[in-house]
C-alpha cells in the first residue's frame, strides 16, 4: 500500500478541508500542493494565473506536482492539477488518489469569487463549462472516489480512512 494520499477535485470539494483533518486522524504530515506553488514562485496563485496564462500555470503546478518527495502525507491538490498527466502520474506512484466528488449544484453553492481562488478559467468559459470537462479527468487518475454530496467532513474523513486501509 502506498503511504500517501492525494485529494483531488474542484475548488470548493473540501480537498484542503479534509486533508488537514484526514492527517490528524491517520498521523500524517498535510502538504497543501497550493502552498506549494505560492512558495516556491513567491507570488499568489492568482498572481501566476495572471502572469503566465492558464497553461502556462498548469505547467507551473504540473512541475511542482511532479517534484513531491514526500512519505506519510496527505497532499491536497489545485483542482486544476488533473490537466497535467505528468504532474498526476507522479501523484498516482507516490499516493493512493482520492476523488472528493460533489455534484455541480454543491460546487456552485460552495464558491465564492472564482479569480481570487486562483480558479483557472479559459475565457468565456464558466464554471459548468469546468465542471463538465475536468470530472472525466478526476475520476481517469482516481484510485477512490468518494461521493461527498451532503456529508459531514467526519463522515468523509472516516469514509477515505476506511476504504484507504482496504487498498491493496
Amino acid at each position: 500500500m502506498k503511504n500517501n494520499i492525494t485529494l483531488i477535485g474542484m475548488p470548493g470539494s473540501g480537498k484542503s478541508t479534509v486533508g488537514v483533518v484526514l492527517a490528524k486522524r491517520l498521523g500524517r504530515r498535510f502538504v497543501d500542493s497550493d502552498l506549494v506553488i505560492q512558495k516556491r514562485h513567491g507570488k499568489l496563485l492568482h498572481e501566476l494565473i495572471t502572469e503566465h496564462g492558464v497553461e502556462g500555470f498548469w505547467q507551473i503546478e504540473s512541475n511542482v506536482n511532479a517534484s513531491l518527495n514526500l512519505e506519510n502525507s496527505i497532499i491536497a491538490t489545485g483542482g486544476s492539477a488533473c490537466y497535467e498527466p505528468e504532474g498526476m502520474q507522479h501523484l498516482r506512484d507516490i499516493s493512493t488518489v482520492v476523488y472528493l466528488k460533489l455534484p455541480y449544484e454543491e460546487v456552485e453553492q460552495r464558491l465564492g469569487d472564482l479569480n481570487a481562488r486562483g480558479v483557472t478559467l479559459q475565457p468565456g468559459q464558466t464554471l459548468r463549462d469546468l465542471y463538465e470537462e475536468r470530472t472525466p479527468l478526476y475520476e481517469k487518475y482516481a484510485d477512490l472516489i468518494i461521493d461527498c454530496s451532503r456529508k459531514m467532513l467526519r463522515d468523509v474523513v472516516a469514509e477515505i480512512a476506511e476504504r484507504y486501509k482496504k487498498q491493496p
